[in-house]
């Protein structure tokens, strides 16, 4: 049997009540760790947890907050050790698409996205490094975008956000091997998520996707729940050897490696 080791792990995934970040939090309890999803509307939050407990049978507590705000992040990370004593994996996975030109995008924007994407990530780090050491280890993952690393034109100030957060998990890992916490980036391409769902507005989103599948090299769009498998394989014992590392999950999309 193909035993992940997430048995009575603690997890945070912030961004956690819909799509990308939703799927993930479904496997992780699947496999047995107790989460805690955080997003900024507290009743679809608290509908979210219920019915990923429900569907998994695993340990799921929702949390209001805002990651682009420290003293959420700080309630946040003081609710799941008061509840469960610690925190063994955290996915910064809070984030949505900001992309325009430059001269379209005023400082506010670029703050906004800054604060959310690369500060949310930051502060959470911050807050659970500590902790994780004192358990002997643990493992982070952020999600960013194959725009991080190789960025298109008109899509800021994501990309720039985006490369900050590559650029942040090499710091980390490298800082933080020598205490056993490791810590990945996954670089999203096109996958089913929420964001095009809104994208769609009134139309089906299906056909939204048969759309956009003809940019991609294996000719589909990425299911949410391929994203959290590799985002749970990367937290997992499986994964004990891997750190600092970027990985595309986009169907052969981005032209970097």
């Amino acid at each position: 049997m193909f035993e992940l080791g997430l048995e009575g792990k603690i997890a945070i995934v912030t961004g956690g009540s819909d799509g990308l970040g939703r799927a993930t939090a479904e496997r992780l309890a699947s496999e047995g760790a107790s989460v805690v999803i955080c997003a900024r509307r507290a009743d679809h939050l608290r509908r979210a947890a219920e019915d990923i407990s429900s569907q998994t049978g695993g340990e799921v507590l929702g949390v209001r907050a805002d990651v682009s705000v420290a003293s959420d992040i700080d309630e946040l990370i003081r609710v799941t050790v008061d509840r469960y004593g610690g925190v063994d994996i955290l996915v910064n996975n809070a984030g949505k698409s900001s992309a325009a030109g430059l001269e379209e995008t005023d400082d506010a924007e670029w703050q906004a996205d800054f604060d959310l994407k690369v500060m949310g990530a930051v502060r959470a780090c911050r807050q659970v490094i500590p902790i994780m050491r004192g358990r002997g280890g643990g493992a982070i993952v952020n999600a960013t975008i194959i725009g991080g690393k190789a960025p298109p034109g008109k899509a800021l100030p994501t990309t720039v956000s985006r490369a900050a957060g590559i650029n942040l998990t090499k710091s980390l890992a490298n800082e933080y091997a020598v205490d056993a916490i490791r810590v990945n980036t996954v670089c999203i391409g096109l996958l089913k998520s929420e964001q095009w769902v809104r994208r769609a507005g009134n139309k089906d989103p299906e056909e939204l996707y048969r759309e956009l599948s003809k940019q991609v090299p294996l000719g589909r769009i990425g299911e949410a729940e391929e994203y959290a498998d590799l985002v749970t394989f990367l937290v997992s014992d499986r994964a004990a050897y891997i750190t600092g590392v970027a990985v595309n999950v986009d169907g052969g999309l981005s032209s970097t490696v």
